[in-house]
Parts: C-alpha cells; sequence; structure tokens
C-alpha cells in the first residue's frame, strides 16, 4: 500500500505464526496468536525474554481452548520459564482476558494503566443477567433497529466476566511518561485515547519495536464507540488528538507490533491514514445529515458496505460516537424523535 508520496507499508511476516507456535520477530521478542469467536477471529500478544523469565503483552479470551493454547506455548516457544509480568495494553476483554489467570497460576505481577485496571476489575464484576434498563434506553435513544432491540431485550447481555478471568487484587501502574524495561530494552510509555480509555503503547530507546495494541493498526481503524456507561463520551476526539500526537513519534522505520493483523513498518503513512480515514468519515457523515437521522440510520456514509448482524452492535456504537462528536463540535443539531431515538442534522 503506498501513498501519493511514495511511501509504503511494508509487512515483513505475510503469515502469523500458528496456533500454539511463535514467530520471533526481534531479538528477545515472540509474536503469538489467540483465536476470537468473532469475525475479527484473532489477537496478537507476544512475549518478551526478560532472562529470568518472560514478560507478556496482553492474553486473549479467557476460555478453555485459550488456556490450553497458552499452556502449550509455555512449555513450547517459551520454554517452560516463569511468566513473571503480564503487560495489559487496555481493558478490552480480547487484551485482558486471561491476565488473571496467568495472575493467580503462574505468579504473574499485572502491569497496566489505572483506568484500564479499573475498568477491566469493574465490568468482571458487574454481571447482569438481564439487560440493564438504561442500557435499553440508550439502544432506543440510538435509533437501533427495532427487530434487533426486541431481540436483545429478552437475552442475556454478553458480560466481561463470560469471557475475562477474575482480577485478583493489586496491580503496578503504569502512565504517560513512564518507562519500563522487557525484552533487554528501555520502553517509553505514550497512552492513547479513543479506542479505549488511557490505552498504553511501548516505544523502544533501544531500536525500532512499537508495542501498539488496537492504538495502531494496519488495515483496519479500531472501534471508536460511545456506550451506555458514558453515553455522551466523545472518543472521536481522543483519538483525533491521540492520534496527532503519536505521529510525532512515528518513524518509516518502526516495526509495529499490533493487537491484530500483522506487524508492519512505514507508520508515518498510517498514522495519516488512521487521521483521515476519520476526518473523511465526519465529512461524509455531515453531508449525510440534510434531513434528521439516527445513528441506525447512518451506516452507509460511514462504512460504505452492508453492516451484517455480527457486526451491527459495534457499528452502532460507532455511529453514535461521530454523530455526537458532530452535535458537541456545534455541527450539527440534536432532537428526539417520536420514536425515541436521538436524531441529528446538520447546520445551515
Amino acid at each position: 500500500m503506498k501513498d501519493n508520496q511514495g511511501e509504503v507499508l511494508s509487512y515483513p511476516w505475510p503469515d502469523p505464526p500458528a496456533e500454539g507456535e511463535a514467530t520471533r520477530v526481534a531479538e528477545d521478542v515472540l509474536w503469538m496468536r489467540l483465536p476470537l469467536p468473532m469475525k475479527l477471529d484473532h489477537v496478537n500478544v507476544y512475549a518478551l525474554d526478560d532472562g529470568d523469565g518472560w514478560s507478556i503483552v496482553d492474553t486473549g479470551f479467557a476460555s478453555k481452548r485459550a488456556r490450553a493454547i497458552w499452556q502449550r506455548l509455555l512449555d513450547g516457544p517459551l520454554g517452560g520459564r516463569p511468566v513473571n509480568r503480564v503487560v495489559v495494553t487496555h481493558h478490552h476483554p480480547d487484551h485482558v482476558g486471561l491476565a488473571g489467570w496467568l495472575m493467580a497460576e503462574k505468579g504473574a505481577e499485572l502491569v497496566t494503566t489505572r483506568t484500564a485496571w479499573l475498568m477491566a476489575r469493574m465490568l468482571t464484576l458487574d454481571v447482569q443477567e438481564v439487560p440493564a434498563p438504561e442500557a435499553l434506553a440508550f439502544y432506543q435513544r440510538s435509533g437501533m433497529d427495532g427487530d434487533v432491540l426486541e431481540k436483545r431485550s429478552g437475552e442475556r447481555p454478553f458480560n466481561f466476566a463470560d469471557v475475562v478471568a477474575p482480577l485478583p487484587l493489586g496491580y503496578s501502574r503504569i502512565c504517560q511518561g513512564d518507562t519500563i524495561r522487557m525484552g533487554g530494552r528501555d520502553w517509553d510509555v505514550h497512552i492513547g485515547n479513543g479506542h479505549a480509555p488511557e490505552h498504553a503503547t511501548f516505544w523502544s530507546r533501544d531500536d525500532n519495536l512499537v508495542l501498539a495494541g488496537d492504538q495502531i493498526l494496519p488495515s483496519i481503524s479500531p472501534n471508536i464507540g460511545v456506550y451506555p456507561t458514558e453515553p455522551m463520551a466523545d472518543p472521536v476526539s481522543d483519538w483525533l488528538e491521540a492520534c496527532e500526537r503519536l505521529s510525532g513519534l512515528a518513524r518509516a522505520d518502526h516495526l509495529v507490533l499490533g493487537g491484530h493483523k500483522l506487524p508492519f513498518t512505514g507508520l508515518p503513512l498510517r498514522m495519516r491514514q488512521l487521521l483521515e480515514n476519520h476526518h473523511g468519515a465526519l465529512k461524509r457523515l455531515l453531508e449525510f445529515l440534510d434531513t434528521p437521522k439516527s445513528a441506525g440510520e447512518c451506516f452507509p456514509p460511514l462504512f460504505k458496505r452492508r453492516i451484517g448482524e455480527g457486526e451491527y452492535g459495534l457499528a452502532l456504537v460507532e455511529a453514535v460516537a461521530h454523530l455526537s462528536h458532530l452535535y458537541q463540535q456545534g455541527l450539527a443539531t440534536r432532537d428526539l424523535r417520536a420514536d425515541g431515538a436521538w436524531v441529528y442534522q446538520r447546520k445551515g
């Protein structure tokens, strides 16, 4: 993928490691992959050799299959040596899911940001057997399709605890400006936002490696969503600010080790693409709002493809995020329609 300035994204490893195996991507750094039961069917995890054991970056879902794969990795590529630390980039379940298991079973220390720990621990303790009234009201306000809303109203909702192991009390905090040593390198901690609050990324001082989690991905844009827990959040503003700030760190030779897809080089180009993607989506969306529309009616300009049932929830919260951003920036109005949905229309 090349831009008009001649820059290109390159993928040094065209194929991911097989299940239970590892690919060496740099000295003392192993890339591994765990399966996910969804359209985005994998998460990348990394092991960094600290000499007396391993630092693990992100973990995958908590499931019987994932634990078995981890045991194969621990016994095989990781040589049966101890896991000293599990470093979690952000609180989403595919990244924190087995952190508690590695803590409880392997004696690992948990290292993450304060917000990631608080969110993960709070959500694992908040088990709901029926949808919360506030959640159903939020979906109605978002203009969720009536059939989808009716179905969700009668189903047990997704619970964090379904795929995240219990987190033992206690963690070690990292924050913006910190330095952490892993895999024989010193890494500067730079915080991203938008996809997840206080998302940690790690930039090696000693070579060209970047551990990016989901903040920087090569061929997809991370989901930027608004949820019932904070219905007036503006993660799009958070995302754009973080991308602008992290762009200042990007070098063409950086090897970016992300949470999904393949490791890549060409980071300055990718940062421009991530920014342009959302600026372009906002422009298309504003043009689409010539008449009042709810979030559930705004998929075409945002995604430019058909949204299936499995993607509907993530698409809806992303549409809410972009519409609310336009509203909070003073570019669109918001009114409550007779059916209970917020509808947005561009000003002027």
